[in-house]
């Protein structure tokens, strides 16, 4: 029986690693010819490989999401190797914890830094991706978070919580400007996800993890395949009336 994704081609930036690589495979296993992005080269590899060895159809691509003129290199490159992208899912992120009343220089780099790669580097992506998707109707997929919408109970991450509240705002501007052309923009919400990204803290402050366990009416983190099948939905004609939305996979975080 046909994938749900049958006759896509996804490109997804962080891939080769945590959410990012999850949903590659994810959408590979859908029927998806998937190009694996990520600026460390060796996981973008080995995310692409796994999938090939699955019987699944994957190129790697290593670059930079904050640089635009990369960006457009790699739209043009995918397109001649595995076709029109109808699917993008901007996914690449980092964070840093640094409180905002620290010394101002590390306060700024680490500012400009987290805005760079999580907002910016959507922007540039997203710009660089947008004449295929346009063509195609295709399907944008955006990782926001919890913080989209709080500043969770996290200490330190004023960055991060701007970055990916931003990330709400694009999705919501693009979805209202590109729907005549039949262009759907979504986001996805993840709770606390147990990625390399945060595996620092869960070894050293394992009652900061805790707090989000007790605030979390599913009663545990999530693991990075509990995002593939929302970014199977939204990519997928399940959600073929769903735009401008962003889908939760907190365990409930937000509700109490």
């Amino acid at each position: 029986m046909p994938g749900l994704l049958s006759n896509h081609i996804a490109a997804i930036t962080g891939a080769g690693s945590g959410i990012g690589r999850a949903i590659a495979q994810g959408y590979a296993r859908e029927g998806a010819a998937v190009a694996a992005l990520d600026v460390d080269r060796a996981t973008a590899e080995r995310t692409a490989a796994d999938i090939a060895a699955a019987g699944g159809k994957a190129i790697a691509i290593a670059f930079d999401v904050t640089d635009r003129k990369a960006c457009q290199a790699v739209a043009a490159q995918i397109e001649k190797q595995l076709g029109r992208v109808s699917v993008l899912v901007n996914n690449a992120g980092i964070i840093r914890r640094n409180p905002f009343t620290a010394d101002p220089d590390a306060v700024a780099q680490d500012w400009h830094a987290i805005l760079d790669v999580n907002l910016n580097g959507v922007f540039n992506v997203t710009l660089a991706f947008l004449p295929q998707l346009r063509a195609g109707k295709g399907r944008i997929v955006n990782i926001g978070s919890i913080q989209s919408f709080v500043h969770t109970r996290t200490p330190s991450s004023a960055a991060y919580t701007t970055s990916k509240h931003g990330v709400l705002g694009f999705t919501r501007a693009l979805a209202a400007e590109l729907g005549k052309e039949g262009v759907r923009v979504n986001a996805i919400g993840p709770g606390f996800i147990e990625t390399a990204i945060n595996a620092k803290v869960r070894a050293e402050h394992p009652e900061r993890i805790q707090m989000f366990v007790d605030h979390t009416p599913l009663g545990r983190t999530g693991k990075p395949e509990d995002i593939v099948g929302p970014a199977i939905f939204l990519a997928s004609d399940m959600s073929a009336y769903v735009t401008g939305s962003i889908v939760m996979a907190d365990g409930g975080y937000r509700t109490v």
